[in-house]
């Protein structure tokens, strides 16, 4: 069992990776690609697919330190993180729809959170 402020930090690494994880699949998409099987396996949707698989792991030790209902909560910063990296790392423009439907869900998280 694990502290769960210890817990609360592991998730929100864990959606940190997830959106970058994101972006280097996206990145890999936006490519044009030899063949049909080239688009799916290379070095970015493989490693893309490994921080999923990082994440996943780092999930199930954070569960041991907080209850179940909170960690979807806190994994929703994911969309946030999304946003800002494709931001810089994809050059993406953060439209007015996105960050509405970023303060939707800071809005949800905080007020289940309470």
């Amino acid at each position: 069992m694990i502290n769960s402020n210890l817990a609360i930090i592991i998730i929100l690494i864990s959606s940190f990776i997830v959106a970058i994880s994101q972006c280097i699949l996206k990145s890999s998409a936006n490519r044009k690609h030899k063949s049909i099987i080239g688009e799916y396996i290379n070095f970015r949707v493989i490693f893309g697919y490994g921080l999923f698989m990082l994440s996943l792991f780092l999930n199930v030790i954070a569960y041991q330190g907080i209850p179940y209902k909170l960690g979807p909560i806190i994994a929703s910063t994911s969309y946030i993180f999304i946003m800002i990296l494709s931001r810089v790392i994809l050059k993406e423009k953060i439209t007015k729809r996105k960050v509405l439907g970023n303060i939707l869900i800071l809005t949800g998280i905080i007020i289940f959170a309470n």
